[in-house]
Protein backbone atom coordinates (compact mmCIF):
# COMPACT_ATOMS: atom_id res chain seq x y z
CA UNK A 1 0.00 0.00 0.00
CA UNK A 2 2.85 2.30 0.87
CA UNK A 3 3.92 1.57 -3.18
CA UNK A 4 0.62 2.95 -4.40
CA UNK A 5 0.82 5.62 -2.02
CA UNK A 6 4.35 6.71 -2.75
CA UNK A 7 3.53 6.29 -6.65
CA UNK A 8 0.55 8.69 -6.51
CA UNK A 9 2.02 11.61 -4.54
CA UNK A 10 4.74 11.61 -6.80
CA UNK A 11 2.52 11.74 -10.01
CA UNK A 12 0.67 14.19 -7.92
CA UNK A 13 3.80 16.16 -7.14
CA UNK A 14 5.18 16.58 -10.26
CA UNK A 15 1.55 17.13 -11.99
CA UNK A 16 0.37 20.11 -9.57
CA UNK A 17 3.98 21.72 -10.51
CA UNK A 18 3.48 21.58 -13.67
CA UNK A 19 0.08 23.00 -13.91
CA UNK A 20 0.98 25.78 -11.63
CA UNK A 21 4.32 26.34 -14.05
CA UNK A 22 1.74 26.38 -17.27
CA UNK A 23 -0.82 28.89 -15.41
CA UNK A 24 1.26 31.13 -13.65
CA UNK A 25 4.36 31.34 -15.64
CA UNK A 26 2.68 34.55 -18.25
CA UNK A 27 2.13 36.96 -15.36
CA UNK A 28 4.89 35.52 -12.47
CA UNK A 29 7.74 37.09 -14.46
CA UNK A 30 5.77 40.69 -13.93
CA UNK A 31 5.16 40.33 -10.36
CA UNK A 32 7.91 41.81 -8.12
CA UNK A 33 9.96 39.74 -5.62
CA UNK A 34 7.60 39.29 -3.14
CA UNK A 35 4.73 38.07 -4.95
CA UNK A 36 6.90 35.72 -6.68
CA UNK A 37 7.56 34.20 -3.41
CA UNK A 38 4.28 34.67 -1.69
CA UNK A 39 3.34 32.15 -4.87
CA UNK A 40 6.09 29.54 -4.29
CA UNK A 41 5.35 29.04 -0.57
CA UNK A 42 2.13 28.44 -1.65
CA UNK A 43 3.06 26.07 -3.87
CA UNK A 44 5.05 24.27 -1.13
CA UNK A 45 2.15 24.51 0.80
CA UNK A 46 0.20 22.63 -1.49
CA UNK A 47 3.19 20.10 -1.69
CA UNK A 48 3.15 19.18 2.02
CA UNK A 49 -0.83 18.85 1.97
CA UNK A 50 -0.55 16.32 -0.67
CA UNK A 51 2.16 14.66 1.32
CA UNK A 52 -0.42 14.68 4.29
CA UNK A 53 -3.25 13.76 2.74
CA UNK A 54 -1.82 11.14 0.18
CA UNK A 55 0.75 8.92 2.07
CA UNK A 56 0.04 10.27 5.83
CA UNK A 57 3.80 12.41 5.94
CA UNK A 58 2.70 15.03 8.61
CA UNK A 59 5.24 17.60 9.03
CA UNK A 60 6.15 19.53 13.11
CA UNK A 61 8.16 22.42 13.15
CA UNK A 62 9.74 22.80 16.91
CA UNK A 63 11.38 25.35 18.11
CA UNK A 64 9.84 28.03 15.92
CA UNK A 65 10.18 30.95 18.84
CA UNK A 66 13.80 30.49 18.13
CA UNK A 67 13.54 32.13 14.66
CA UNK A 68 14.69 36.00 15.13
CA UNK A 69 12.59 38.64 13.21
CA UNK A 70 15.45 40.28 11.61
CA UNK A 71 17.72 38.51 9.21
CA UNK A 72 19.61 35.26 10.06
CA UNK A 73 21.03 32.42 8.37
CA UNK A 74 19.49 29.13 8.88
CA UNK A 75 22.00 26.55 8.54
CA UNK A 76 20.52 22.89 8.14
CA UNK A 77 21.19 19.63 8.17
CA UNK A 78 20.05 18.26 4.75
CA UNK A 79 18.66 14.76 3.84
CA UNK A 80 16.37 14.98 1.69
CA UNK A 81 14.57 17.57 -0.94
CA UNK A 82 12.22 17.65 1.13
CA UNK A 83 13.59 20.61 2.82
CA UNK A 84 14.54 22.40 -0.58
CA UNK A 85 10.86 23.51 -0.49
CA UNK A 86 9.43 22.96 3.06
CA UNK A 87 11.05 25.72 4.71
CA UNK A 88 9.07 27.92 2.60
CA UNK A 89 6.18 27.56 4.93
CA UNK A 90 7.93 28.93 8.02
CA UNK A 91 10.46 31.03 6.85
CA UNK A 92 9.11 34.33 5.16
CA UNK A 93 10.37 35.23 1.90
CA UNK A 94 13.84 33.34 2.18
CA UNK A 95 16.92 33.76 0.40
CA UNK A 96 17.98 30.17 -0.64
CA UNK A 97 21.40 28.97 -1.47
CA UNK A 98 20.96 26.28 -4.49
CA UNK A 99 23.32 25.06 -6.98
CA UNK A 100 23.95 27.37 -10.35
CA UNK A 101 23.33 24.37 -12.43
CA UNK A 102 19.35 24.37 -11.33
CA UNK A 103 19.41 27.83 -13.25
CA UNK A 104 19.44 25.59 -16.44
CA UNK A 105 16.04 23.21 -15.78
CA UNK A 106 13.39 24.85 -17.50
CA UNK A 107 10.90 26.77 -16.18
CA UNK A 108 12.24 25.93 -12.76
CA UNK A 109 15.40 27.94 -13.13
CA UNK A 110 13.82 30.88 -14.14
CA UNK A 111 11.42 30.57 -11.25
CA UNK A 112 14.58 30.59 -9.43
CA UNK A 113 15.85 33.94 -10.84
CA UNK A 114 12.94 35.97 -10.51
CA UNK A 115 12.73 34.78 -6.76
CA UNK A 116 16.37 36.04 -6.58
CA UNK A 117 18.16 33.12 -4.70
CA UNK A 118 21.97 32.46 -4.02
CA UNK A 119 23.29 30.55 -7.08
CA UNK A 120 26.87 28.99 -6.21
CA UNK A 121 28.81 26.62 -8.80
CA UNK A 122 29.63 23.80 -7.19
CA UNK A 123 33.08 22.92 -7.05
CA UNK A 124 33.94 26.35 -7.59
CA UNK A 125 36.15 26.73 -4.74
CA UNK A 126 37.30 30.23 -3.55
CA UNK A 127 35.33 31.64 -6.17
CA UNK A 128 31.88 29.32 -5.03
CA UNK A 129 32.68 31.58 -1.54
CA UNK A 130 32.64 34.51 -3.64
CA UNK A 131 29.46 33.63 -4.89
CA UNK A 132 28.09 33.07 -1.50
CA UNK A 133 28.98 35.73 0.61
CA UNK A 134 28.69 38.37 -1.96
CA UNK A 135 24.53 37.08 -2.82
CA UNK A 136 24.42 37.06 1.37
CA UNK A 137 25.69 40.33 2.04
CA UNK A 138 23.15 41.61 -0.60
CA UNK A 139 20.15 40.10 0.63
CA UNK A 140 20.32 40.01 3.79
CA UNK A 141 20.76 44.08 3.94
CA UNK A 142 17.17 43.42 1.98
CA UNK A 143 16.11 41.70 5.40
CA UNK A 144 15.73 38.86 4.00
CA UNK A 145 16.83 35.17 6.26
CA UNK A 146 19.46 32.88 4.23
CA UNK A 147 19.35 29.42 4.17
CA UNK A 148 21.61 27.43 4.00
CA UNK A 149 22.85 23.56 4.24
CA UNK A 150 26.18 23.81 5.44
CA UNK A 151 27.25 20.00 3.97
CA UNK A 152 26.52 21.14 0.85
CA UNK A 153 24.57 17.97 -0.75
CA UNK A 154 22.38 15.39 1.05
CA UNK A 155 23.41 13.14 3.37
CA UNK A 156 21.91 9.78 4.55
CA UNK A 157 20.47 9.94 7.97
CA UNK A 158 23.15 8.52 10.51
CA UNK A 159 26.08 9.34 7.98
CA UNK A 160 28.90 11.26 9.64
CA UNK A 161 28.50 14.45 9.10
CA UNK A 162 30.79 16.42 7.25
CA UNK A 163 30.35 20.26 7.64
CA UNK A 164 32.34 22.18 5.07
CA UNK A 165 34.18 25.77 5.32
CA UNK A 166 31.72 27.97 4.02
CA UNK A 167 28.98 28.42 6.89
CA UNK A 168 31.99 29.37 8.94
CA UNK A 169 32.57 32.24 6.57
CA UNK A 170 29.38 33.61 5.85
CA UNK A 171 28.93 33.32 10.34
CA UNK A 172 32.05 35.55 10.53
CA UNK A 173 31.36 38.41 7.19
CA UNK A 174 27.72 38.86 7.90
CA UNK A 175 27.64 39.19 11.33
CA UNK A 176 24.01 37.60 11.77
CA UNK A 177 23.10 34.93 14.29
CA UNK A 178 23.27 31.35 13.47
CA UNK A 179 20.26 28.84 13.63
CA UNK A 180 20.70 25.42 13.35
CA UNK A 181 18.45 23.12 12.51
CA UNK A 182 17.82 19.43 12.92
CA UNK A 183 15.51 17.02 11.07
CA UNK A 184 14.28 13.49 9.99
CA UNK A 185 13.14 14.10 6.86
CA UNK A 186 15.57 11.36 5.25
CA UNK A 187 13.53 8.97 7.07
CA UNK A 188 10.36 9.82 5.38
CA UNK A 189 11.43 10.97 1.94
CA UNK A 190 14.54 9.05 1.23
CA UNK A 191 17.58 10.76 -1.07
CA UNK A 192 17.13 8.66 -4.51
CA UNK A 193 14.22 6.45 -3.82
CA UNK A 194 11.04 6.42 -4.84
CA UNK A 195 9.22 5.68 -1.62
CA UNK A 196 7.78 8.18 0.35
CA UNK A 197 6.94 6.67 4.33
CA UNK A 198 4.08 7.64 6.62
CA UNK A 199 4.91 9.57 10.04
CA UNK A 200 5.98 12.62 11.50
CA UNK A 201 8.87 14.67 10.09
CA UNK A 202 10.15 16.79 12.61
CA UNK A 203 11.97 19.96 11.64
CA UNK A 204 14.27 21.54 15.32
CA UNK A 205 14.66 25.17 15.16
CA UNK A 206 17.78 25.73 17.83
CA UNK A 207 18.75 28.46 19.80
CA UNK A 208 20.58 31.42 17.41
CA UNK A 209 24.52 31.13 18.10
CA UNK A 210 25.51 34.74 18.52
CA UNK A 211 27.98 36.55 16.13
CA UNK A 212 31.26 36.93 18.02
CA UNK A 213 32.87 33.09 18.27
CA UNK A 214 35.91 32.41 16.41
CA UNK A 215 35.56 30.42 12.84
CA UNK A 216 36.42 27.29 14.57
CA UNK A 217 34.28 27.33 17.85
CA UNK A 218 31.64 28.21 15.81
CA UNK A 219 31.55 25.43 13.37
CA UNK A 220 32.48 23.32 16.23
CA UNK A 221 29.23 24.64 18.44
CA UNK A 222 27.03 24.25 14.63
CA UNK A 223 28.06 20.90 14.18
CA UNK A 224 27.49 19.74 18.40
CA UNK A 225 24.15 21.27 18.68
CA UNK A 226 22.75 19.95 14.72
CA UNK A 227 24.39 16.61 15.40
CA UNK A 228 23.22 15.86 19.09
CA UNK A 229 19.60 16.26 17.84
CA UNK A 230 19.36 14.52 14.74
CA UNK A 231 20.55 11.50 17.01
CA UNK A 232 17.54 12.10 19.12
CA UNK A 233 15.33 12.66 16.47
CA UNK A 234 16.84 9.46 14.86
CA UNK A 235 15.89 7.26 18.51
CA UNK A 236 12.74 9.44 18.61
CA UNK A 237 11.52 7.96 15.16
CA UNK A 238 12.73 4.43 16.04
CA UNK A 239 9.91 4.58 18.70
CA UNK A 240 7.21 5.74 16.55
CA UNK A 241 4.21 3.89 15.25
CA UNK A 242 4.33 3.42 12.31
CA UNK A 243 8.65 3.00 12.38
CA UNK A 244 9.79 5.10 8.82
CA UNK A 245 12.31 3.77 6.73
CA UNK A 246 15.53 3.43 8.11
CA UNK A 247 18.85 3.41 5.73
CA UNK A 248 21.78 1.01 6.66
CA UNK A 249 23.98 4.60 8.09
CA UNK A 250 20.24 5.34 9.80
CA UNK A 251 20.62 1.69 11.66
CA UNK A 252 24.12 1.52 12.70
CA UNK A 253 23.74 4.87 14.08
CA UNK A 254 21.03 4.01 15.81
CA UNK A 255 23.02 0.70 17.73
CA UNK A 256 25.56 2.81 18.37
CA UNK A 257 23.27 5.22 20.30
CA UNK A 258 21.92 2.69 22.25
CA UNK A 259 25.04 0.86 22.97
CA UNK A 260 26.10 4.04 24.11
CA UNK A 261 23.08 4.56 26.34
CA UNK A 262 23.62 0.96 28.01
CA UNK A 263 27.24 1.49 28.27
CA UNK A 264 26.53 5.05 30.38
CA UNK A 265 24.16 3.19 32.36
Amino acid sequence: MIGVRSALYNLAFYVVMAVVFIVVTPVYFFLPQRANMAVVSWLARVELWLLRVIVGTKVEFRGLEHLPDGPFILASKHQSLWETFAFLKPIPNPAVVIKRQLLYVPIWGWWAWKADMIYVTRGGGASALREITDGAQRLTALGRPLVIFPEGTRRAPGAPPDYKQGIALLYARLGLPVVPAALNSGLYWPRRRFMRFPGTIVVEFLPPIQPGLTPRSFLNELTGRIETACDRLLLEADAATPRPYFTAEAETRLTELKTSDSSVG
